[in-house]
């Protein structure tokens, strides 16, 4: 969540941001009531101060006068004293409330986005970093989508996936599940040669952890919850491998932490109809490789340029044809200050597919985690923090299929084949 001292200081950056996001004035009143409510909990903490303060010094008088023998006069004191516990704790009473308004309504608020993203409203008014100038896949004139590809070569089920779970639950089978253990593998090794940690997390976590990413409340209706014991099951690994250092202080040595996960990923995301959300294009479970970093805020938006070149490696090893868009203020999320999406070409769609989203948070995501770290003078400040999908697989898997198909069977990147073993799907 943005922090206060931000938001008193910078009123005026924080409404424009608001704006480029598409917030009504309504909405940004919001920034207001913050405002006023913290001064209210300022007033009130001086007020229960300065009531502390009198009654530490009428019980210094009462130890003076009971010394002296003036025992009425003591116990005059000791009356005024009662009543100023009663005032204190109904100022405490109040302070909590007014702590509980003003953390619920900076929940509501999303991250600024910084200055360099642009204006817009839908994923239209993205702007295209880096085009793709090559030519397309040339397919042949029998060419199918990757659905009815994993029909032919027994790839994936979404029929037998409907069987056991429900809709948007693929079942993998044979080469396919191959190929899927090798995308995993791939990805892994690429990010463990970039000196990512690797890190096998939970796939449920508590509240306080989808909290400290920003998934709640923002994304409540979106994941799955098991209710008996209030867990949610992970919709990234961000969630639970950056909440790795929540309520940490990290030498400045340390940084930056570099954490690299692979875990299913569950959403359960509004389904809609037709050709764009068939097959491995939308579905509610999903295999993931995500990066984490934590980092000195100097270094952020560098670090950010190094996770998108690490993404493009990826691409231009599977030879998968892809562009980078920078995404408008109106289809960022919430917790983003900057993001770029990958987009990979679909050759049987004849469009473009999102496979990764890569995002600086700067400190949003740290002052709900409360990460920070202590720097060359002593001093603690909240740390940056940033992810990225390296890969997300379904539509990966998608997009290489189709991009692959020839007479004979799906062809392989040759970056796969040691993890397949083997260089035709068929």
């Amino acid at each position: 969540m943005l922090q206060l001292k931000l938001i008193r200081e910078e009123k005026k950056r924080i409404n424009a941001g608001l704006r480029k996001r598409n917030w009504t004035a309504a909405q940004i009143r919001v920034i207001d009531q913050i405002i006023q409510t913290d001064d209210a909990r300022r007033a009130t903490q001086k007020e229960l101060d300065d009531s502390l303060a009198e009654g530490n010094k009428l019980a210094k008088q009462i130890g003076a006068l009971m010394g002296q023998g003036k025992k009425d006069e003591a116990d005059a004191l000791k009356t005024q004293v009662a009543q100023l516990k009663v005032g204190s704790k109904l100022l405490e009473d109040k302070m909590e409330s007014l702590k509980f308004q003003l953390d619920e309504m900076l929940y509501t608020v999303p991250n600024c986005p910084h200055k360099s993203v642009p204006k817009g409203k839908t994923p239209e008014d993205n702007k295209v970093a880096k085009d793709w100038t090559k030519p397309f896949p040339t397919l042949p004139e029998d060419a199918q989508p990757h659905w009815e590809l994993a029909k032919k070569y027994q790839i994936f089920d979404l029929e037998l996936g409907v069987k056991l779970t429900g809709a948007g639950f693929p079942v993998y089978r044979g080469k396919g599940a191959r190929l899927q253990r090798a995308l995993i593998q791939f990805f892994l090794d690429e990010a463990v040669k970039a000196g990512y940690e690797e890190i096998l997390p939970p796939h449920l976590v508590n509240e306080d952890s989808a909290r400290g990413t920003g998934q709640l409340p923002d994304k409540e209706g979106q994941m799955y919850h098991c209710t008996v014991d209030n867990l949610y099951l992970i919709p990234t690994a961000e969630v639970p491998v950056t909440n790795i250092v929540r309520d940490e202080i990290l030498p400045l040595k340390e940084l930056p932490v570099k954490m690299t996960a692979y875990t299913p990923c569950f959403r359960r995301e509004a389904g809609s109809y037709g050709a764009h959300v068939r097959g491995l294009n939308r579905v509610h479970q999903f295999d993931k490789v995500e990066i984490v970093r934590v980092e000195h805020p100097d270094q952020s938006y560098k670090a950010l340029q190094g996770m998108i070149r690490h993404v493009e490696g990826i691409m231009r090893k599977l030879e998968l044809p892809y562009r980078i868009l920078l995404l408008c203020g109106g289809d960022m999320g919430f917790a983003s200050a900057k993001t770029y999406d990958f987009e990979v070409w679909s050759a049987a769609q004849k469009r473009w597919l999102e496979v990764s989203s890569v995002s600086c948070f700067e400190a949003f995501q740290s002052n709900r985690l409360k990460l920070r770290f202590r720097d060359e003078n002593g001093k603690t400040e909240l740390a940056h923090t940033l992810n990225g999908s390296a890969m997300a697989l379904a539509r990966i898997v998608a997009a290489l299929l189709e991009n692959n198909q020839t007479p004979d069977g799906i062809r392989i990147p040759k970056a796969l084949w040691k993890y397949t073993g083997f260089k035709v799907l068929n």
